[in-house]
C-alpha cells in the first residue's frame, strides 16, 4: 500500500509549548481517488492520534521526539499504511491506501458461528479486550446546530476525560466518567432564540453516554442474537474482521476482530418517529432521526474509544395545525487525541465540569492552545458553518473572545 499526504510541513510549537511536528496531509483510495474520511492517523506504539475529516484530510500535531517513529493510516476494509516520519517531513507525497484482498474477493464463510454467535462472543470478551484499570483520555469536542438549514451556534471544547474501567455500571443511564474541560471557545450563536429549541442539559455528558459498549446499552436478549446477520468479512489494521449487522426497524453494524473478539467499530441508524418528543411555546417536536458511529482503537493490548460522531434530527409542528414549522439538527464529535493508561491522576469534583450546559462553562479564549490542538480539519462544510456564524458581522475569533 502506499499513501498521499497532500501538504506536509513541520512547525515548531509556541512560545511556552513544547517542540511540536505537525503533518497535514490528505488519505484516498488508491483506485477510485475518493478521499477516506474518518481513517485513523497516529504513530505506531504511541497514543497520540487523530482522523480525517470528510475530505480524508488531516493535521496531525505530535512532539518532536516522535520524529524518528512510524506514521500509520488505518481504515476498515484498507491495508495499514506506514511510513517513517522523517521520511515524510518536508516534502509532498500522494498517499493512496489499497483495499486489502479480503474484500476484493467474495468471502465464503467456513465456519459455522452466526451474526449472534460473534456477537454473544465479543461482549462476553468486553472486559477482556476493554481496559480494567483507570485511564485518561485527553480529547477534541464539537457540537453544531443547526435550524432550518441554517447552522446557528459552533461549541469546541479540548477536555480530559477519567475513567476506572469498562465494568458494567449497575445505572446505564449515569455518567460514571469525570470530564475536566481545559479549553472552551464557542461562537455567539447561543444568544440566537432557536437554541432554547435544543436541549440545555450538557451535550458533552450526553455524548459520552452514547457510548453503548461502555455503558451495556443493548438488550442482549436471545431474539436480539438471532436477528444478527453475518456480512462479508472486513479488514481493519493488518487483522481480518467479522461484520455483523441487523437491519429492519433500526439499522445496526458491528466489526469485530476474528483475532480477539474485540469490537472495533459501530454504527446505529434510526428514521422518524411519529411519537411526540416535547412541547414549547405552541410547538410540538417529533424526533426525525438519529445517526451514531463509534470507533475504537488498541493501543498496549486494550481497546480504547477513539471517535463517536452523532447526528441527530428534531421536527417541530404547530401544535394545533400540525403543519411543520422547521427543523433543527444537532451534530456532534468527540475525537480522542492522546490515551494516558494506568493512570494514578484522578478528576476530583471540585475539577469536574458541571451538569449544566457547556455554553455557561466558557472560559477566557486561548488562541495559541487551538493553533497546536488536534482538531478535526477544517472542510468546505465547516467554511459554510463559519459563514452562517458570521452573518451577524462578527468574525468567528472575535466571537470565540466573547466579542459583539
Amino acid at each position: 500500500m502506499r499513501a498521499v499526504i497532500l501538504a506536509i510541513c513541520l512547525v515548531y510549537a509556541l512560545p511556552g509549548w513544547s517542540q511540536q511536528l505537525t503533518i497535514s496531509g490528505k488519505v484516498q483510495d488508491i483506485e477510485t481517488g475518493e478521499p477516506l474520511e474518518f481513517a485513523s492517523v497516529g504513530i505506531r506504539g504511541k497514543s497520540a492520534g487523530t482522523v480525517t475529516n470528510l475530505q480524508g484530510e488531516f493535521d496531525f500535531h505530535f512532539p518532536e521526539e516522535y520524529r524518528n517513529e512510524i506514521l500509520t493510516v488505518n481504515m476498515l476494509g484498507y491495508k495499514t499504511y506506514e511510513a517513517p516520519v522523517w521520511t515524510i517531513l518536508g516534502g509532498v507525497q500522494n498517499i493512496r491506501m489499497e483495499k486489502s484482498p479480503t474484500i476484493l474477493e467474495e468471502v465464503t464463510v467456513s465456519d459455522s458461528l452466526s451474526g449472534g454467535d460473534i456477537l454473544r462472543i465479543a461482549f462476553s470478551r468486553i472486559e477482556t479486550n476493554f481496559p480494567m484499570t483507570p485511564f485518561l483520555l485527553d480529547a477534541f469536542y464539537r457540537d453544531v446546530k443547526r435550524v432550518g438549514g441554517t447552522y446557528i451556534s459552533l461549541l469546541e471544547t479540548a477536555v480530559q476525560i477519567y475513567d476506572e474501567d469498562y465494568a458494567e455500571p449497575r445505572n446505564k443511564g449515569k455518567l460514571r466518567e469525570h470530564v475536566r474541560l481545559i479549553e472552551v471557545r464557542k461562537s455567539l450563536g447561543y444568544e440566537s432564540k432557536f437554541t432554547k429549541y435544543f436541549d440545555q442539559d450538557n451535550l458533552l455528558e450526553d455524548l459520552l453516554l452514547h457510548n453503548n459498549i461502555r455503558y451495556r446499552q443493548i438488550e442482549l436478549r436471545e431474539e436480539f442474537y438471532s436477528s444478527m446477520n453475518r456480512d462479508k468479512d472486513s479488514y481493519y489494521n493488518d487483522h481480518p474482521i467479522y461484520v455483523v449487522s441487523h437491519n429492519s426497524a433500526f439499522r445496526l453494524k458491528f466489526y469485530i476482530d476474528k483475532l480477539d473478539y474485540s469490537i472495533v467499530h459501530m454504527e446505529y441508524e434510526t428514521g422518524f418517529s411519529n411519537d411526540e418528543a416535547g412541547r414549547r411555546k405552541g410547538l410540538v417536536s417529533r424526533f426525525a432521526g438519529l445517526k451514531k458511529t463509534i470507533d475504537f482503537r488498541k493501543y498496549e493490548g486494550k481497546m480504547y474509544l477513539n471517535y463517536i460522531n452523532i447526528t441527530s434530527k428534531v421536527n417541530w409542528y404547530d401544535s394545533k395545525t400540525n403543519e411543520l414549522k422547521f427543523e433543527s439538527e444537532l451534530f456532534q464529535q468527540l475525537l480522542v487525541n492522546e490515551i494516558h493508561t494506568n493512570t494514578t491522576e484522578r478528576i476530583s469534583s471540585t475539577e469536574k465540569m458541571k451538569n449544566y450546559g457547556l455554553q455557561y462553562q466558557d472560559q477566557q479564549y486561548n488562541k495559541k492552545f487551538w493553533d497546536n490542538y488536534n482538531v478535526i480539519k477544517e472542510t468546505p462544510l465547516d467554511i459554510r458553518i463559519k459563514e452562517d456564524l458570521e452573518k451577524a458581522a462578527v468574525p468567528l475569533d472575535k466571537q470565540f473572545n466573547g466579542q459583539q
